[in-house]
């Protein structure tokens, strides 16, 4: 900080790695959201100010100046104490981490919070998934992408794409023209686990992501971070190894290619040339970064400030020799949910520093909670959610007792004005798991219009959630111990990577006639 400030005040030069750096802590400090504004901020936000005329020397100052500025707009005390405000106003209200852990309160914040353990929404719709598109600087996820990509598969696109469960990207335009070139690149993705038992929300990504792997015939890794929640919950090492045993059951039962699928767990396989990525990460990402990015602070563990580095190396294909070699080039596309964006932003910034390619991202909507979209779903509330271990009569009692309805207070008023279908839970999941675009479509018209009452639409949810988790329990019961331990242990899979891209030169040669 005295540098800059020194900068700022009296014209002096800054390195190009100074520049490097500030430029980083500009951009991330810019679309974090819920970033809470410190002390060294608030100075640094009066020299600034003081020195307008110093903003075009950082492409990324202008961004940040934007940003501060509006945020202090917005309150009427300052951005430290406001923005602690809402901070508190959000965790009393509800909190998600990134496996859907949450705690609920009666008191709705300000505005929308998205980061990888906070996610608040100001609305029983949900969260303002197009501000938050603006807000984290991603690309939406829009029709003529969705075309362009069921022209490179030969396959009409999941649901989930045509109906914006999947709503944003960074870079799918790349990886669909390497596979216009006919060209390859790898999936990533992965599941914190928490719990012995994942819920639908949890199955979201993967389902995606099995889509993708089917239609674009590509290998997967998948990142079991039992070190992560060692590092944030009140729970042993083995608690974690042993829950990530578990989960690797359960999205092994959604039916991956084995010959195309790698499935590990940080703490046995982070070693070799895994590590060493870690290593790289680490030592070009410096603190200010990522307490910026993840409002990390002096009485966070040092655990928790290296973790974002673990989330990255996946991302870099030379993680895998056993698959890839020592190739470093073979690209990345990861699906997710967008509260994981800000590790990836973190990612395709160092990522060019390492001489690596950026990983492309897909980010998914979150997955609300049977109490409406203003509450978000809990691992450790069995009646916030559907689990993979629910019997049929439990999801029936779930919906019908649960599910947040957005039909009126009695019958005769329900058929004059309909439901409201954009708060009702049940056509929420529908959404999600109902495949049939027509039979969905129709059901949510025909409630929005009366036709339909309240219990006849959670009557349909059910018969879908009960097929649903009941085939997937029948797989499972398929997946042994044996099954996980080949799918978690390193090895080629089925894939070749394509060879090197060269670039060759020609000469051009002119005839003057």
């Amino acid at each position: 900080l005295p540098r800059f400030t020194d900068y700022l005040t009296y014209s002096m030069s800054l390195s190009s790695t100074d520049l490097e750096d500030w430029n980083s802590f500009f951009l991330h400090n810019s679309f974090v959201s819920g970033y809470t504004v410190s002390k060294q901020d608030e100075d640094l936000y009066s020299k600034v100010a003081a020195h307008k005329d110093k903003l075009s020397d950082l492409h990324n100052l202008r961004r940040w100046y934007t940003h501060i500025t509006a945020t202090r707009g917005l309150f009427s005390c300052t951005v430290t104490k406001e923005t602690n405000k809402s901070k508190k106003a959000a965790s009393n209200y509800s909190m998600k981490d990134k496996n859907g852990t949450a705690t609920s309160g009666a008191e709705a914040p300000e505005e929308d919070v998205v980061d990888p353990w906070t996610v608040t929404a100001s609305s029983n719709k949900g969260i303002d998934y197009d501000k938050l598109i603006d807000k984290f600087g991603c690309s939406s996820l829009n029709e003529s992408l969705i075309e362009r990509l069921e022209k490179a598969t030969g396959k009409t696109a999941h649901h989930f794409l045509k109906r914006g469960i999947f709503f944003s990207h960074r870079e799918l335009d790349k990886i669909l023209s390497l596979v216009e070139q006919g060209r390859s690149f790898y999936l990533y993705t992965g599941r914190g686990p928490s719990s012995d038992a994942m819920h639908l929300g949890h199955l979201v990504p993967f389902i995606m992501t099995k889509w993708l792997q089917d239609v674009f015939d590509v290998p997967l890794v998948i990142q079991l971070t039992d070190d992560e929640k060692y590092l944030w919950k009140d729970i042993t090492l083995e608690q974690c190894n042993k829950m990530a045993h578990d989960n690797a059951k359960d999205i092994i039962a959604i039916g991956f290619d084995i010959n195309k699928t790698f499935i590990f767990s940080d703490q046995e396989y982070m070693n070799g040339p895994f590590y060493a990525n870690v290593l790289k990460v680490q030592k070009h990402v410096t603190f200010n970064q990522v307490k910026g990015i993840f409002g990390f602070d002096e009485s966070t563990n040092i655990g928790k400030i290296m973790f974002p580095a673990i989330q990255a190396s996946p991302s870099f294909s030379n993680s895998f020799p056993e698959i890839f070699g020592d190739r470093n080039d073979v690209p990345c596309l990861i699906p997710c949910a967008i509260d994981q964006d800000p590790y990836f932003r973190m990612t395709r910034d160092v990522a060019p520093r390492l001489g690596y390619q950026k990983p492309a991202l897909i980010h998914s909507v979150f997955f609300p909670a049977l109490q409406g979209a203003s509450t978000k779903m809990s691992s450790s509330d069995q009646n916030t959610s559907i689990f993979l271990t629910d019997t049929q009569k439990e999801i029936k009692k779930k919906i019908n007792r649960n599910a947040f309805s957005g039909g009126r207070d009695t019958v005769e008023e329900h058929r004059e004005r309909g439901a409201d279908v954009a708060v009702d839970v049940s056509c929420m999941y529908l959404r999600f798991f109902e495949p049939d675009q027509e039979k969905y479509e129709d059901i949510v018209a025909k409630y929005g219009r009366g036709d339909l009452l309240t219990g006849e639409v959670k009557a349909h949810l059910i018969g879908v959630l009960q097929k649903l988790v009941g085939e997937h329990q029948e797989r499972r019961k398929l997946v042994t111990d044996e099954t996980v331990l080949q799918f978690m242990t390193p090895r080629p899979l089925n894939f070749r990577p394509d060879p090197p891209v060269t670039t060759k030169i020609k000469t051009a040669t002119t005839t003057v006639a």
